[in-house]
């Protein structure tokens, strides 16, 4: 509260928000997203892998302020008709939305993951007995494993770092949460939403850049972490 008598300064409602919907948002995207890239790499017809490797291509593309305004517009009323709250913009939504934009990146680095895994597993696998599903569970996706945790940490890191859709579908409240179903505010939408306000130099100014430190700080980590297992993906194969 930059404004009140005295200031009054705190980043922990805001950590506590961008974790939550982050990992709300990774909750969604993992199953949905590594499961679609087993599909499309493994089980799709060729006629069809091309068909979703071009659609999930043009979902990269859109701008996240659509994206957001879709989510407040439609996503919004949706969460607050099911769940009876005064408001739709919530961590929920937000995770919702997150999820959605997260989606490409896991699906597209999961998939190329998934490919690079050499056939002759596959063939030793159907060799020895193993159905086709089993195969894919247990002998593909393992071999696969960095290169997923490596889509995982990127869509992540995608997910923590974007503004403007989790600006508009979050509710912007500077509280610490306590469920899925409350506003919230995250480091990014607080930058974005005060930065133009602040005075230079000033102590609010100051504010606004520790918590562009702190965000800095955690996206190199977990940018760095993926980049670790995709280079010992690379190396296995």
């Amino acid at each position: 509260y930059p404004i009140s008598t005295p200031p009054q300064y705190g980043i922990l409602p805001l950590i506590l928000g961008s974790v939550l919907v982050t990992v709300g948002a990774a909750g969604i995207s993992l199953p949905l997203g590594v499961g679609s890239a087993l599909y499309i790499a493994e089980i799709a017809p060729p006629k069809t892998r091309e068909i979703l490797k071009a659609g999930i291509e043009l979902l990269a593309a859109i701008p996240s302020v659509v994206i957001g305004f879709i989510g407040m517009i439609t996503l919004g009323p949706l969460v607050r008709s099911i769940f009876g709250l005064p408001t739709g913009l919530t961590a929920l939504s937000g995770s919702i939305t997150l999820a959605f934009m997260a989606m490409p990146t896991i699906v597209s680095i999961a998939e190329d993951a998934i490919t690079a895994v050499p056939r002759q597993y596959r063939e030793a696998a159907i060799a020895m007995g193993a159905t086709r599903w089993q195969t894919t569970r247990r002998i593909v996706a393992h071999a696969a494993r960095p290169g997923i945790i490596a889509a995982l940490m990127l869509g992540i890191g995608r997910v923590i770092g974007e503004t403007m859709a989790v600006m508009m579908v979050t509710g912007n409240a500077a509280l610490i949460p306590h469920s899925f179903l409350q506003p919230v505010r995250t480091l990014t939408a607080t930058i974005a939403a005060e930065m133009g306000e602040s005075v230079q130099g000033g102590s609010h100014y100051a504010a606004l850049f520790g918590i562009g430190i702190v965000l800095f700080i955690i996206t190199f980590l977990i940018n760095g972490v993926a980049d670790i297992y995709l280079h010992r993906n690379r190396k296995k194969g």
